[in-house]
Order: C-alpha cells, then sequence, then structure tokens
C-alpha cells in the first residue's frame, strides 16, 4: 500500500466501526413501532407493496445501467476516483435537494411522487460511483453489490451488521446471492425514511423540510457508496498481493 491507501484503510476502519454503531434511543423506538405497525398489515398487502417496489427498483436499475458514464473507470488511481466519486456524490445530493423542495412545496399528493423519484436518484448515484471505482454494472453480481450497499445505507442496526459482512466478504458471497430479499429490502428502506419523510407531507413546511431529509439521506448513502467501495477496492488488491 502506498500512503493514500493506508490513510484510505485506516478512514474505512473508522467507517465500519461508525456505521455498525447502535442507533439512537429514538430510532430504536421508533423501528420497536414499526414493527409493530407491519404486523398489523395483511399479508397480501405486504406482498403487494413488496412486487411494487421490487418492479420499482428493477426498472430503475435498468435506466440506470443505460445512462450509467461508464468513460471515467480506467487508469486512475485511489485518490483519484475518490475526488470523482465525490464530486458525483455532490451532485446527486444537490439533484435530491431540489426534487425534495419541489415535491415537499406539493403537499400530500405530490408528496407522494417523491419515493419513485428519489429512489431513482439514489440507484442512479450508486450506478455511477460503482464506475467511477471501475467495477462494470453489466454484471449482475454488481448489480447486486449495488442493491446491497443500498440496504446497508438505509437499514435498521441488525441488518446493517449483517450487510456490512456480506459486503467485506464478498467475493466468497456474490456467486451464493441468487436474487434480493424484496420483502426485507423494502420494509428496511420504508422504515428507514418513514421518520425522515413523514413531515414532506405538510405543506406549510414540506419544501424545507423535503430538502432537509433529502440531503441527509444522500449525503448518507455517498459516504456509505465511497467506503464500500473503497473496501473492495483494497481487499481487491490485497488478494492480488
Amino acid at each position: 500500500m502506498n500512503d493514500y491507501e493506508l490513510k484510505v484503510f485506516e478512514e474505512v476502519e473508522i467507517w465500519k466501526v461508525k456505521i455498525t454503531k447502535r442507533s439512537g434511543l429514538v430510532n430504536r423506538l421508533s423501528k420497536k413501532a414499526q414493527l409493530k405497525m407491519n404486523g398489523l398489515i395483511p399479508e397480501k398487502v405486504h406482498n403487494a407493496v413488496t412486487e411494487s417496489i421490487k418492479a420499482m427498483v428493477k426498472a430503475t436499475l435498468f435506466g440506470a445501467q443505460i445512462t450509467a458514464n461508464k468513460k471515467h473507470a480506467s487508469g486512475l488511481t485511489l485518490s483519484e476516483r475518490d475526488v470523482l466519486a465525490r464530486r458525483k456524490a455532490d451532485f446527486y445530493k444537490k439533484t435530491a435537494i431540489i426534487e425534495g423542495a419541489g415535491t415537499g412545496a406539493g403537499g400530500f399528493l405530490v408528496g407522494m411522487a417523491d419515493f419513485p423519484l428519489l429512489l431513482s436518484i439514489k440507484i442512479k448515484a450508486l450506478f455511477e460511483i460503482a464506475t467511477i471505482y471501475g467495477y462494470d454494472t453489466n454484471d449482475y453480481s454488481e448489480r447486486m453489490f449495488i442493491l446491497h450497499v443500498f440496504m446497508l445505507a438505509f437499514s435498521s442496526d441488525e441488518t446493517r451488521i449483517q450487510t456490512l459482512k456480506t459486503i467485506e466478504n464478498w467475493e466468497h458471497k456474490k456467486d451464493k446471492l441468487v436474487e434480493m430479499d424484496w420483502r426485507k429490502f423494502q420494509q428496511e428502506y420504508r422504515d428507514y425514511i418513514d421518520l425522515a419523510k413523514i413531515l414532506q407531507m405538510v405543506p406549510a413546511i414540506g419544501a424545507v423540510v423535503g430538502a432537509y431529509a433529502n440531503r441527509n439521506l444522500l449525503k448518507h448513502l455517498g459516504d456509505t457508496a465511497i467506503n464500500a467501495y473503497r473496501l473492495r477496492w483494497l481487499e481487491d488488491m490485497n488478494a492480488l498481493i
């Protein structure tokens, strides 16, 4: 490792501790309440929501695959890739802020459109960051990795810890992952963003809340994705030694 890669290794180790840290009391109580609420929802509703989000995510993955810029992935150092990835993450954060302010200002009905729009922004951001670090998103396993990075960013404590372990051992785990657990994927994501987004439906404050919530969600996703791909970069490099 060169000096920069050693610095990144230290930063990634700190990030791993941070991302697996136990949530605060408010978030833990909220998660318990959400689990109870989910238990009251009929199974057919859960199945309908799961299939809807599965279709939405797969359509977004397909669209992102077509539009992702794959020209900036070759011959770059880790330092150069980090700079590009942060710029790309910042671009999508600004895009999400504008989207959140716009849909938040429209009240409940327009606010409903925020869910698929924000999901699309997040998936596109992950595709762009993946290509910056040199990973081929035409590969099915790389699209699965993108979904696991998504879950790492937006899930409960237990799922986050399990997902990080999968990401840390990706080369050994990826061939065993035939399909995503879509039920778990959609419930973890919806439960995570509920508190952040619920006030966006209120017209008087929706624009401010929407912009602020989207800013924080995309910042968190960007940081998570960059460190997840730095982790893979370091592991892939060690495998070549």
